[in-house]
């Protein structure tokens, strides 16, 4: 979908929010595959018209051409982390051409650390994509999980291909980057659209230039591929796995793919493989509104709310960060010393977005707005804008934006194919989000002039025959919206849905002992939740 602001999953810090500082969430896009080549099946008819096919499961035996990539053994190294080991695996970066050349994928695990019963590996993902699922492992996973869960499996990751040290997309520098993420999303006149379109053109066209080799063979297919490989190196029978965000429409791919080897699955904050681009954004907008109506009543409780006090409705809050957003436009604020940086409406509203991921942030949101707006200090609001882009003090970035588009823009057809065609669609992103409609349109553009051609379409996935799958949905969820996991559980033929009603993003590990509960049952004896479980 789009690059900036795009909704994508987060780490949990602690019990509630996620690792390492970072409130990152991706724009996730559902990916699909090649449906003339992957795609069979009985053609289905979603809500939209549109026949779809179910994606098609992979034959059984292992073709003899991926022979040597199946055989292959990890070396373990120790990684700086203690506790930690680090392998390299390597995969074909063309699976229908595998001479062709190989993509290096780092790996990383934690051992089993408990008495009983070894119950294998569990493999598990953020989100993004571009989510370095290894630095999740290290920062939180691996450290993070239920000590029970710990004790029992040998915690492992994999940066999926195209992301953090598994081939990095490489595209803008930090210099780049920086004017990358302020170009105005809400563009006033032709002008400003020129500039929205060029700063589009700009992030691709460097893509393309730095990353040429790669950028065919980062589709989420690739990766759910690329896990078999590593289920079958870890001399695993079966793929226990928990993926966040994105991560779960990564698992749900390789449950269609390969249904016979899935062993214990959770897919919490769950995508819809079904979608296309322009309507998952469309939902997206949708959702992040209901995020913000959320934090609008909760705001207007507290006294220090900057946006409005007792009786300011939620439809007033919004207003006044409109305006506030507006004044950003034309006059950006400071946004501390020693840097010269500043302010604008861009990074206010990215700032905004990335606080709507976690209810525990709304405090700190509040504070950020409160300098931002009364005492032109926008040190705090830029804080999490960085937060949320994943660039450090000195003006570097991972490389998450530039794989979040990778993958994105592979996976999908664009959701616009011109400027024209955002301006047609307006009206209904502003009714699904007054205060971030119109941005988060022109934010949908980016993939318009992605130099490699989507090889993906929305399908459904059934993954006919595999064990029991634990679909997540959080009823205020942001970034995945309710229904998104309604949906794919709908699709999956094992699937149980079990229900957060609850802010945030995802639900796991978040606060509510009852999803932690039946999640860690599930993992621990195989026992899934019962049908239509809800929790709060």
């Amino acid at each position: 979908m789009h690059t900036r602001p795009s909704p994508r999953s987060r780490r949990p810090r602690g019990a509630r929010t996620r690792t390492s500082a970072r409130l990152t969430a991706t724009l996730l896009t559902a990916a699909a595959l090649l449906v003339s080549a992957c795609s069979s099946g009985t053609p289905t008819t979603p809500a939209g018209g549109t026949v779809q096919a179910a994606l098609a499961a992979l034959p059984r035996s292992t073709p003899s051409a991926l022979t040597p990539y199946y055989d292959q053994r990890l070396r373990w190294r120790d990684c700086g982390a203690p506790g930690f080991q680090c392998a390299t695996m390597k995969a074909p970066l063309d699976y229908d051409r595998p001479e062709a050349g190989t993509v290096r994928l780092a790996v990383a695990r934690k051992k089993a650390t408990g008495k009983g019963k070894p119950l294998g590996s569990l493999l598990v993902n953020p989100g993004g994509p571009g989510g370095s699922a290894v630095v999740y492992l290290q920062q939180y996973a691996g450290v993070g999980y239920p000590a029970e869960v710990r004790a029992r499996y040998d915690m492992v990751a994999v940066d999926p291909r195209g992301v953090a040290r598994s081939e990095p997309v490489q595209c803008l520098n930090g210099r780049q980057m920086d004017t990358f993420a302020q170009t105005d999303l809400t563009p006033d006149d032709q002008q400003e659209r020129n500039t929205l379109v060029a700063a589009d053109r700009k992030f691709a066209e460097s893509c393309g230039a730095h990353s040429a080799r790669l950028l065919r063979h980062v589709s989420t297919v690739e990766a759910a591929r690329d896990m078999d490989l590593l289920r079958e190196a870890l001399g695993d029978r079966k793929l226990n796995y928990v993926g966040a965000s994105y991560g779960t429409f990564l698992g749900a791919t390789y449950a269609g793919l390969f249904p016979g080897r899935v062993g214990r699955m959770v897919l919490d904050g769950a995508m819809d493989p079904s979608l296309d681009a322009r309507r998952m954004n469309l939902d997206q907008t949708a959702g992040f509104e209901t995020a913000f109506q959320a934090f609008a009543k909760d705001c207007v409780r507290h006294s220090d709310c900057p946006l409005g006090g007792k009786g300011t409705t939620p439809a007033q809050v919004g207003d006044h960060l409109q305006a506030f957003f507006r004044e950003l436009d034309a006059h950006p604020v400071p946004a501390g010393e020693g840097h010269g940086r500043k302010l604008g409406e861009a990074l206010a509203t990215t700032g905004v977005i990335a606080a709507m991921y976690d209810e525990g942030a709304w405090g700190q949101l509040r504070d950020a707005l409160t300098s931002a707006m009364k005492k032109d200090d926008g040190a705090e609001l830029l804080a999490l804008s960085d937060s949320y882009y994943e660039r450090d003090a000195a003006g570097h970035y991972s490389n998450l934006m530039m794989a979040n588009a990778a993958v994105n823009c592979l996976d999908l057809p664009p959701a616009f194919n011109g400027p024209e065609e955002v301006e047609k669609a307006l009206p209904a992103f502003e009714k699904a989000s007054p205060v971030f409609g119109q941005g988060l349109a022109w934010a949908s553009l980016n993939c318009a002039y992605w130099p490699v051609r989507a090889t993906g379409e929305p399908h459904r996935i059934e993954a006919k025959g595999a064990a029991p799958i634990v679909v997540v949905g959080t009823v205020r969820d942001p970034a995945t919206p309710y229904r998104w996991a309604r949906s794919l559980a709908g699709q999956l033929s094992s699937a149980r849905l079990l229900t957060y009603d609850g802010d945030g993003h995802t639900a796991y590990g978040r606060g509510s002992a009852c999803i932690d509960r039946a999640i860690d049952t599930y993992l621990l004896r195989g026992t899934p939740p019962t049908t239509g479980k809800r929790c709060s």
